[in-house]
């Protein structure tokens, strides 16, 4: 595909020659004479001193550079939309493996992939478009919307809802039971029944081994847009709001409710009955322990102003010596003040 064409596409701004051959896309670092790259942030445009790119995405062009450019309001974007231009997942044919369990009372939209062993239960309804990887398990009663793809062992369990355009990746579950147990008298654990559902809106990506659990009563609902990494927890009754990031291994307790257009980092977890409102941004590895205002930043655990947090982990490893220096003051001083007492004594 000729660079001309692709700037059409992506509706960028062509700076350069365009009848060069574009034959995929790739980093800066890698991308050979045939293959268009991106430059997002600033601060790596040094590193197109050495690119041996065929052109660059970018928001605007770097001078004194013998290189073409595409014109772009977001480079990042339109390189994952160069990306799809070159580069489309492979999608089964329509229809049912023969080895795949399908309940008779199951209602499969049209244009279905059914792969194989996968198993679908009583009263499911599936919209149209779907793909059921081999080994996805739906249970009984789930209703799931219009373009949904469920990758190799996920599962859906009983009576949850799920939008349009969701996709569930390897091993991903939805619906699982909720941590809920009551303590008896004798100290063992009475499992609570966890009676309520999960509800995913439209647009909505869990990645692998992720684990969105059913409400004790009452639902748990992610919202639309929300995309979940890998290893993620979402726990009970939780809520988790339009655009959300969830990146991997983030952890929410029962309840925790979070706004519109939270991101939440790596390793991130939530106290239960917490409330994160909307486009706050929690860093990775903090530990959030009650509520956090709107657009706020924050950091460390307990989890507190980013900025705050930075002057303190710079701080942090003078501790000791900061410490010793603060004893011996201390020690100078006290032997400041018993010479003042003794002179005072002396001159009675």
């Amino acid at each position: 595909m000729k660079l001309r064409e692709i700037a059409d596409r992506l509706g960028c701004r062509l700076v350069g020659e365009g009848e060069v051959e574009i034959t995929g896309v790739a980093g800066i670092e890698q991308a050979g004479p045939s293959e268009l790259t991106f430059l997002a942030n600033p601060k790596y445009a040094p590193k197109l001193k050495q690119c041996r790119a065929a052109a660059v995405l970018v928001s605007e062009p770097v001078a004194k550079l013998p290189l073409r450019f595409l014109v772009s309001e977001n480079p990042y974007l339109d390189f994952a939309r160069a990306l799809e231009l070159f580069y489309q997942p492979p999608r089964p044919a329509p229809g049912i493996h023969p080895t795949a369990v399908i309940s008779p009372s199951a209602r499969l939209g049209e244009n279905a992939s059914i792969g194989a062993y996968t198993v679908i239960g009583d009263d499911v309804v599936l919209g149209r478009n779907a793909v059921l990887y081999p080994h996805v398990v739906i249970y009984q009663g789930v209703q799931i919307g219009d373009d949904f793809c469920a990758h190799s062992f996920a599962v859906v369990r009983e009576f949850c809802r799920i939008g349009h355009r969701v996709t569930l990746q390897n091993g991903a579950v939805v619906g699982g039971d909720g941590f809920g147990f009551a303590k008896r008298a004798d100290g063992t654990h009475y499992k609570i029944v966890q009676s309520g559902i999960t509800v995913i809106e439209d647009d909505v990506e869990i990645q692998c081994l992720s684990a969105v659990d059913r409400a004790t009563v009452g639902e748990t609902r992610v919202k639309r847009g929300a995309k979940i990494d890998n290893l993620v927890q979402i726990g009970h009754a939780c809520v988790v709001g339009e655009d959300n990031i969830l990146c991997a291994q983030v952890g929410l307790a029962g309840s925790s409710v979070l706004e519109r257009n939270v991101l939440l980092a790596g390793q991130a977890g939530v106290s239960g009955h917490s409330t994160i409102h909307r486009d706050a941004v929690v860093y990775a590895q903090a530990g959030v322990g009650g509520d956090v205002e709107a657009g706020a930043v924050v950091a460390g655990s307990p989890a507190f102003d980013a900025r705050q947090w930075r002057r303190a982990v710079t701080a942090f490893p003078s501790l000791p010596e900061m410490l010793k220096r603060m004893r011996e003051l201390e020690r100078r001083i006290e032997l400041l003040e018993q010479k003042i007492r003794s002179q005072g004594s002396s001159h009675e």
